[in-house]
């Protein structure tokens, strides 16, 4: 299990605990150690990122002796590589006007500030945060381009045989465009370059009445969904 805190994170998203169940139990001392830790590094609020199959038989008294309160949920998602690539051809559903492609360093600032602005991120720290990922070992940024200018990114992160794709954001005069499902099999391919037999990602599950189309690009490219979990909010 791993926990982090960002005081300087208005938003308190990042201030999150997960990696469950290597082993470990998941029981109240063990979450009270968490909360712990959220204290001493001065934030007010923080989540447990726990898949259903993990949550213990005794899970409802765990949520009221630590005054837990149910967040948003996330729709797991996964399928292997080889679906993904002959589910169909992302790339040449783009938009002509648009180019999809490899983030270089140099692009690194541009290319994190959009995908922080696109989900409410807009701190200067946050954004240089999430640039510095940019040219490390088993991550690797895209983009989509209009012209000069990034209007879509994602990231995947190799892990062994498997690529967990994640960063998924368009910017509003970008959607609609291709840019998504452009994204999702440029990576596909990257995966498969780098030997990953399985892909791994997450979206925002849909309330009733709601449309999430992250979620209808990926299962229209051969994605299925695992679990749908719920976050699971502590605050102080």
């Amino acid at each position: 299990m791993l926990a982090l805190a960002v005081r300087e994170d208005p938003s308190r998203f990042f201030n999150r605990a997960g990696g469950f169940g290597d082993g470990e139990a998941i029981t109240a001392d063990v979450l009270t150690q968490v909360c712990d830790f959220y204290r001493k590094q001065g934030v007010s609020q923080g989540a447990f990122m726990i898949a259903p199959p993990l949550l213990p038989p005794d899970w409802a008294s765990t949520v009221a002796e630590l005054d837990l309160t149910n967040g948003r949920s996330y729709v797991k998602l996964g399928c292997d590589t080889e679906t993904m690539l002959t589910a169909g051809d992302g790339i040449a559903a783009l938009d002509p006007s648009l180019h999809v492609g490899l983030v270089e360093p140099h692009q690194a600032n541009e290319w994190a500030t959009v995908m922080m602005t696109a989900y409410g991120f807009d701190m200067p720290d946050m954004i240089d945060m999430a640039a510095s990922c940019v040219g490390k070992p088993n991550w690797q940024q895209y983009a989509v381009w209009d012209g000069e200018r990034i209007i879509a990114v994602g990231s995947i992160f190799i892990n062994g045989d498997c690529a967990d794709m994640f960063g998924g954001a368009t910017l509003p005069e970008g959607r609609g465009r291709g840019a998504h499902s452009a994204l999702l099999a440029i990576r596909a391919w990257a995966a498969k370059a780098a030997g990953c037999r399985w892909l791994v990602a997450e979206t925002g599950a849909e309330s009733p009445g709601d449309h999430n189309t992250s979620l209808h690009n990926m299962l229209r490219t051969g994605f299925q969904p695992l679990y749908e979990r719920t976050t699971w909010l502590w605050r102080e």
